[in-house]
């Protein structure tokens, strides 16, 4: 016969081991799964709901749930709120798909890049390292005391948020900042 005790001890081990499977950070009030995919994620984020708009408009689902990996630098509501009036209406109208393809693919980067290898990259180049993302823009990741920090190529800077988002087909890094290539 099972004793109290035991049950106490089976459900305790349970909870533990599913929390030890999913120890991503909550992202926009949501559970993330290092099982799903990208897109699979973000659409749970009420965080996230104006890039997945924009991530719709652009065409890009199919490839963000693809194989893979990518790190993406996923902006907030907030984020993209920040941009002029108007902005982001006039970025997810059919005729402006090519910028919005070109400005969303600035936020992914082809790799699998955590927060900690980030900060070995800048270390290793003098404090800031250079890449370049899958739409061909140039971001400057730097990392202090912790906090990394990415610069575009228009001077803005983003502060990652949340970091090391596991995916099955990459990272996410919640972002407080839409990143901009130069005109």
């Amino acid at each position: 016969m099972t004793s109290f005790r035991t049950l106490i001890i089976s459900a305790s081990a349970t909870a533990f081991l599913a929390t030890a499977a999913f120890a991503n950070p909550m992202v926009g009030g949501s559970a993330m799964y290092p099982t799903k995919n990208i897109i699979e994620n973000a659409l749970k984020s009420k965080d996230h709901t104006t890039l997945v708009a924009a991530v719709k408009a652009a065409g890009l689902v199919d490839t963000l749930m693809g194989a893979g990996p990518f790190t993406v630098l996923a902006p907030t509501n907030e984020a993209f709120a920040a941009l002029p009036a108007g902005t982001v209406d006039t970025l997810l109208k059919p005729e402006n798909k090519a910028q919005l393809v070109k400005i969303l693919t600035c936020h992914v980067i082809a790799g699998d890049v955590m927060a900690k290898t980030i900060t070995k990259m800048a270390m290793a180049d003098g404090g800031t390292h250079e890449v370049t993302t899958v739409g061909g823009c140039k971001l400057w990741l730097s990392s202090k005391d912790g906090m990394v920090s990415i610069k575009d190529e228009t001077g803005g800077v983003a502060k990652v948020t949340i970091a090391d988002v596991k995916q099955s087909n990459g990272v996410i890094h919640v972002i407080n900042h839409v990143l901009l290539p130069k005109s």
